[in-house]
């Protein structure tokens, strides 16, 4: 099973980190290069009309209208304006062990209610008191997946809104971010792309109740003609939630996700799954046994942290995360890869 990324990435070890951190490709380095040494020479500090090109090929991943995508920096920064809008005493329900970005936010308010459920039981923890649900699509920890359909029925059922982050699933898992009230994807995962640059998804009713708290000149709706003084029109859409952007990362961003949406988030999804599956499999049969995660391009395995120097000396790049060794697997990867990790697991 071959790459899909040919000679778009150039990794120099087994990289099976995308969960960590996604590999850059070729045109992505390029485009941060040529814009520092612009910098660098004067001769251009970056360009919202690339930043432009980034919102609309991430929209198209997300499967959403470009006017419901904000840009920024963090997904914590994202979650954070998501939780200011929250009235005292509201409930947030999170699962159990969810990733921190997601939770500390609203942890941090200090009047707000946090409750958290097993993964599996989250739709059934859904009740009438419950304000807002905040979850990531894949788990960070050990790959998981949650029922996205059943949560947003038992959210619609008890008025309950959604909070989805995407940062280890979009790029490789179709999904459909407009049936969520809100959706946070961090770039530089799966969507290969520089640390700086981070998406906002907001269904059109949720825009109406979310404050623009940290809105600057890049919010407003004539952006060269609000530079001075207060902004009197804010951006008609969800740029209104706009941070000022990181124009190196998003230069690299802007061809990144161009690269994802060349190849096809499905054909992405059926790669890695399926060298997820080889893993898994392989994992098995040494007498392992992964965490359970259907359909996830990450596998968490328990009993083998102290192989990591191994996999280290042998040049395979894994994660230790949450007490498990955890593989990811992406665009760039080949059975190879996944057979060379094995054998060194094998001794």
């Amino acid at each position: 099973m071959d790459t899909l990324g040919g000679a778009e990435f150039a990794p120099d070890t087994t990289y099976l980190n995308t969960a960590t951190c996604g590999l850059l490709p070729r045109a992505a380095v390029a485009a941060v290069r040529a814009l520092a040494e612009a910098n660098a020479a004067g001769e251009g500090a970056g360009s919202f009309e690339t930043v432009g090109d980034a919102r609309a090929s991430f929209a198209r991943l997300a499967g959403v209208p470009v006017d419901r995508v904000a840009t920024g920096g963090a997904v914590s920064v994202h979650v954070g304006l998501i939780a200011a809008s929250l009235p005292p005493g509201a409930e947030v329900l999170h699962p159990e062990g969810e990733f921190s970005s997601v939770v500390t936010p609203f942890a941090v308010r200090g009047d707000l209610k946090l409750r958290s459920a097993p993964l599996a039981d989250l739709a059934e923890a859904v009740r009438p008191g419950t304000a807002l649900v905040a979850f990531s699509s894949v788990q960070s920890a050990d790959g998981r997946l949650a029922d996205l359909a059943a949560v947003r029925a038992a959210a619609t059922a008890h008025g309950a809104r959604t909070l989805m982050d995407n940062s280890q699933s979009a790029g490789w898992l179709p999904l459909d971010a407009g049936a969520f009230d809100y959706t946070v994807t961090g770039g530089f995962k799966f969507l290969v792309s520089p640390r700086g640059a981070s998406f906002l998804t907001v269904t059109e009713e949720a825009q109406e109740s979310l404050a623009p708290l940290h809105a600057g000149w890049v919010a407003a709706e004539d952006l060269w003609g609000s530079t001075y003084g207060p902004v009197e029109e804010l951006a008609h859409s969800a740029r209104r939630f706009d941070e000022p952007p990181s124009f190196l990362a998003y230069h690299g961003a802007a061809k990144s996700l161009a690269l994802l949406n060349e190849i096809g988030v499905g054909t992405i999804h059926a790669h890695n799954t399926a060298l997820a599956v080889r893993f898994r499999e392989g994992l098995i049969g040494l007498g392992h046994e992964p965490v359970p995660a259907e359909g996830s391009a990450i596998v968490s395995v328990p009993g083998l942290t102290h192989r990591h120097a191994d996999l280290e000396r042998a040049k395979v790049s894994v994660a230790i995360r949450a007490g498990y060794v955890r593989a990811a697997f992406h665009l760039y990867n080949s059975a190879a890869d996944v057979d060379r990790a094995l054998d060194v697991l094998a001794g």
